[in-house]
Formats: structure tokens, sequence, C-alpha cells
């Protein structure tokens, strides 16, 4: 089909959904609250509900006075009761899929329910968003004419009780259209083989004679996705392999520390690139204008939002706020109820809104990945923001790394201590590290404060990672491939304990 065609039926069915999208715009709060009433409608007849008498709910205050916040631990036993069969706890429709993350390599695995409502309602929408959203901003896009190189961690779906639980994007592919498995490579059989290393070869043997468009996946493994195309063809770019690529939807990782090898990789100025911020709980913002880093919360999801300010969180003062009452700028701990029946629940995530009109978003980290050892507030984002800054002035790369608190011992002054795994190495190491701090003590003040003449904190520590350490941390781990992540920053020594044992 010709393209001008095929983009003048993609667009008519976007112009559909760009009514919607500009309700909510245009009346974002009030949208949110219908949309909360709706769900504590639903659920009125669930256990959860008769529990907090959801038929006497009928404002944002009562929910929030009545119903408590709860992270995972808080509801896992309910969760484990659906998993075995029961049905009508926490959402009236069956649950039959329940998608398992498991974080970092340490935490204990998590079953989120997945509902019919959340897969089409929130998933799959906000799939068809993203298409809508990037050819609204590029009219003369050939998307559709090739295919769409997905990678997700998919691993094989295993049945329990009735109930089914894998990877977030193996329920997806198990459920999704025929048409979407058209327009995707590789097939379902290559994406849901359980052995990433051989299923990395079988995604580049199947697809390199395909044409590929799009890109979408996490960034670390797209990574190892493009260098092993590269090195398989023998190749000079990603370009020479697939001449119609033009976009990639990257989201499940921060950008910022592999934007530099992307560009090298794919080495055209109008390559564009899309972020978005999904998890196992929920699709919740979609990047809507080319070149930005910021992205777009999007609020008929069928999840209702709910944010505690990041200097009272996990405080005796702890107290979250709906949107309406959000400010520029400040870091907020996430909490979602969701048509998935989690109701006011801690999904970890730390964020802050560069916009109020339309609602704005950067994610700034994790609850649980930050260093507050020494009161310094250290976030991923600082962190990032850091090295990317003396990367550019030393010209060094970083693969990945990570950081944690080096204790206090008597007299002896804390520190961080950072290790990184380098594709080029800054010249002199000490320079690097003379920047990195001058550069995190310019994105926090409360670094700033700790290391004044080294009044908490002595200047960081950085230990050089050997070449493929934190891959093999990860294979180690059994924890290759998907949303696998390294943990960036922590607050005890347990990750990097382990890392520097490895690397010895």
């Amino acid at each position: 089909m010709p393209i001008p065609i095929v983009n003048s039926i993609a667009s008519w069915f976007l112009k559909k959904r760009f009514h919607q999208i500009e309700l909510f715009l245009k009346y974002p709060n009030e949208v949110q609250n219908e949309l909360l009433l709706n769900l504590i409608d639903i659920a009125k007849d669930t256990e959860i509900g008769k529990k907090y008498d959801f038929v006497s709910i009928n404002n944002y205050e009562t929910f929030s006075e009545r119903i408590p916040i709860k992270n995972y631990d808080g509801w896992q036993d309910t969760i484990e009761r659906s998993r075995r069969g029961e049905s009508n706890i926490f959402w009236p429709t069956p649950i039959k899929w329940f998608a398992k993350s498991s974080g970092t390599t340490r935490s204990k695995s998590k079953f989120i329910p997945v509902s019919s409502q959340s897969l089409e309602d929130c998933h799959y929408a906000a799939s068809k968003d993203l298409l809508c959203m990037y050819l609204y901003n590029n009219e003369n896009s050939k998307l559709f004419t090739g295919k769409s190189l997905r990678l997700g961690g998919s691993k094989e779906l295993y049945k329990e009780n009735g109930t089914v639980f894998g990877d977030l994007s193996a329920i997806l592919i198990d459920n999704m259209p025929f048409w979407a498995e058209f327009s995707s490579t590789p097939s379902n059989r290559v994406s849901l083989m359980s052995d990433w290393e051989h299923k990395m070869q079988a995604i580049v043997n199947e697809t390199i004679n395909e044409n590929v468009t799009s890109l979408a996946g996490v960034p670390s493994w797209m990574l190892v996705l493009l260098n092993n195309v590269i090195e398989t063809t023998g190749k000079d770019s990603v370009f020479d392999i697939w001449p119609n690529l033009e976009v990639y939807f990257h989201g499940g990782v921060s950008f910022v520390p592999y934007k530099d090898q992307y560009k090298k990789i794919l080495p055209k100025k109008d390559y564009r690139y899309y972020e978005i911020y999904n998890a196992s709980e929920g699709f919740f913002a979609i990047q809507d204008q080319n070149d930005s880093n910021e992205l777009l919360l999007m609020l008929d999801y069928g999840i209702f939002y709910e944010f505690i300010p990041m200097n009272i969180y996990a405080t005796s003062e702890e107290k979250a706020i709906p949107l309406s009452e959000v400010k520029l700028n400040q870091n907020y701990a996430v909490i979602i109820t969701t048509n998935a029946g989690l109701w006011r629940y801690k999904i970890g995530d730390t964020l802050r809104f560069t916009s109020l009109n339309p609602y704005r978003i950067k994610i700034s980290g994790r609850t649980k990945h930050h260093i507050n050892v020494f009161g310094e507030e250290l976030i991923i984002e600082n962190a990032e923001d850091a090295l990317k800054k003396v990367c550019k002035r030393t010209k060094a790369e970083i693969v990945d790394f990570t950081a944690a608190p080096i204790f206090m011992k008597g007299k002896e002054k804390g520190a961080h201590q950072w290790l990184i795994e380098f594709k080029t190495p800054p010249k002199d190491l000490d320079y690097f590290n003379e920047l990195f701090d001058n550069a995190l003590k310019s994105l926090n003040s409360d670094y700033e404060a700790k290391r004044y003449n080294n009044i908490t904190l002595n200047k960081p520590q950085i230990n050089i990672a050997r070449e493929h350490l934190f891959y093999d941390w990860l294979k180690q781990n059994n924890k290759l491939g998907g949303q696998h992540k390294i943990p960036r920053l922590s607050n005890t020594r347990n990750y990097m304990d382990d890392l520097l044992r490895l690397n010895s």
C-alpha cells in the first residue's frame, strides 16, 4: 500500500484519539476525579470495596482518609490469594495474569495483577497513543511501511492454579492482536525464548533481513543487540542494515548514560528518540514532542495518581496529595490506584513536574535507590547528569555504574564509592573525579553542604570495573535481558561488595 494511503488511514484513527487526549489536557483534574469515582464504583462489591465501604465514598478527601497507602509487602498476602484462584478480592473481573517483576537482583519477586481492563485500556491504549503522538509530530513518517523491532524481557509464561505469570512483555505478546505481530519483528517464538544469550543471536538472525523502521526496548539491552547486529553483518552503522530506520522508542531505564553511544551507531542528525514511562503496574507517560526530555502524564488510562513529597516520604509527616496540588521541580514519590485493583500503591518511582499545563514530568529515580546516609539526598538524576557533564569534558564513555556509601569509622569521615565500567576511560582518573565531585556539588546543595571542607563527606572514591563486570553479575544472578537493571545508588553496600568481589 502506498505511503500516503497508509498514513491517511492511520491519521483518521489518530484524530479520533486526539479529541480524547485534548479532553484531559484541558480538564486534567476533572478527568482524574471522575476516573477515581469510576474505579471506586466498579469495585464497590469486592472484598476491598466492602471493607472500606466504597459505596459511601464520593470524593477524594474521603478516599484518602479511609484507604491506607501500601507498598508491595502490604499487598502481598492479598495478591497471593488472588494468584491461588480467589476472585473478587480487589477487582471484580477475574485476574488471570500476573506480571512477575523482581526490580533489582536482590529483591524478591513481585506479582503485579494485570486485568483485562488494564491490558486494553492502559498498556495497549498507550502503544497506540505513542504512535499517535509520533505520527502527529512527523507527518512524513514511513513508520508503517516496515516493522518495529521489539526487544522485551520476554520469557515463557507459567501457569499455576488457573492463573498465569511471567514478564509483562510476555503477557503483552501473548495477548496482542494478530496485526500487531504482523507489524513486529522478531516472531513471538523468538521473543519468548528464555535463554537470553541464544535469544539475542536468534533476534539478530531473524531481523537483519527485515525492513525495520523503528526500535522499541530498554536502552541497555537494545545497545547490546545493535552492537551484535553490526558485528554479525560487518557493517559500519545500523543504517547500513536498516536504511529506513527512523525512531527508537525507549523506556525502563534512564537514557542519559547511553545517548552518546547511540549517536555513534545511529549517526543521523534527524534520527528520532521517543521516551516512554511504563512498568508492570501500568503505562504512565509518553514523550509527546520531538526532541524533548519531558513526558506527558497520561490521565485516562484507568490510573488515578497521587504524590508524596520526598522531603516527607517515610516520615511521620508523610501525606499524599492529588495531582491538582503538585508543584514544579519538586521530587515526588508516585502512588497509584489502578483498573487492575491496586489501591493507593507505592510503585517505588520518583519524579518531578516540569510543567503543570499540561502535566509533564521527568523521572528522577527510585525511592529506594538513592544515597542519604549522611543527609546528602543524592538521587539517580543527580548522578547521571553529573557523569554526563564530566564525560563530555574528559571525552570518557561509560557502560555502567553503581555507587554505595563508605560508612564512617571512628574519626574517619564517610564517602561515596563509585564502581564505573568505562568504554573509553578518562586519561586522568583523579581529574575526572575532581570534576565529578564539583558537578555533584553544583547539582545538589545537600551534597555540597556535606562536602564543604570535608565536614561529613570525603571526596568520592572511584573504582574502575573490568570489562563486562555488570553483564557477568546480572548473568550470575540469572537477570540477563528485559527490564533487569543495575542498581545505580544504594544506602547499603550489598550490591557494591558483591560487585567488588566479582571484579577482583
